[in-house]
């Protein structure tokens, strides 16, 4: 079984670029689940119900999301109505939602979990905590298990990928809208990826106008930030799952872009 990852989809622009790459991926693969980061889906920062309905449409399994999650006020009654959108499990437990979900995909049962790092981001709980009491529920249910662990920096994403390995399916960390190129299968059996990427505009600073970002660095002066539109890119992986065990058994990066 196949199971393919999206890295944060940004914006309209994002948008276009996740719906004509799951149509060409799934000509060349035989995908049976589809899991997008989608906090960043609505117009940059967050995520709205008719997004959350566009992405589902485009074939999106589970949306996963992080540190935007908030930022759009549909969302509180959206996440607790669809089991199948997810916030960080290490969010306070009175905030809406729940941080992990199981649904079926291909005949099988895939178990995901939602995390956000304590690194240079707000205050949350533990994620090693969170994710230990995540996966004692969800392989009540499943043994394959994913993690989207939405984090900042570098080594507390690479030390949950070792803290996991041989208990999920795969590790893989978003936020940074930059891909890795450290995809792995780890020692017993996880898929681990630092970062998947950004789905958005190519010719950006992490989906915003360069322009505005430049002026910011070099400036220090407030600009509100555009969107930037035009060639796109497609970050994410695909994930080969042995369904008896749950271990992955292959994982590869894609990297894909609507020009020549």
């Amino acid at each position: 079984m196949k199971i393919l990852f999206v890295g944060d989809v940004v914006s309209a622009c994002g948008r276009r670029m996740l719906e004509n790459s799951i149509h060409e991926l799934r000509k060349q693969h035989d995908i049976a689940g589809i899991v997008v980061n989608g906090e960043n889906a609505a117009h940059g920062k967050g995520l709205s119900a008719n997004v959350a309905d566009e992405l589902f449409g485009m074939g999106a399994d589970i949306i996963t999301t992080g540190n935007h999650v908030w930022r759009n006020r549909d969302i509180f009654n959206l996440i607790e109505q669809n089991p199948n959108i997810i916030r960080p499990a290490n969010m306070p437990k009175s905030n809406p939602g729940k941080g992990w979900t199981v649904r079926k995909v291909g005949g099988a049962d895939i178990g995901v979990i939602n995390l956000i790092g304590q690194i240079y981001l707000d205050p949350n709980n533990s994620p090693f905590e969170a994710a230990d009491a995540a996966i004692a529920e969800v392989s009540k249910r499943t043994n394959i298990i994913f993690v989207d662990f939405h984090a900042e920096a570098t080594s507390e994403k690479v030390a949950m990928g070792w803290y996991l390995n041989g208990r999920v399916t795969g590790v893989f960390g978003t936020h940074t809208h930059v891909q890795t190129a450290d995809e792995r299968i780890l020692t017993k059996g996880t898929a681990y990826i630092t970062d998947l990427g950004m789905t958005g505009a190519y010719y950006s600073v992490l989906g915003m106008e360069r322009d505005i970002i430049i002026n910011r660095f070099t400036t220090h002066l407030p600009q509100p930030f555009e969107l930037a539109d035009g060639g796109a890119q497609f970050n994410g992986v695909l994930v080969e799952v042995d369904e008896q065990t749950g271990k992955a058994v292959g994982i590869e990066r894609i990297y894909m872009t609507d020009f020549k």
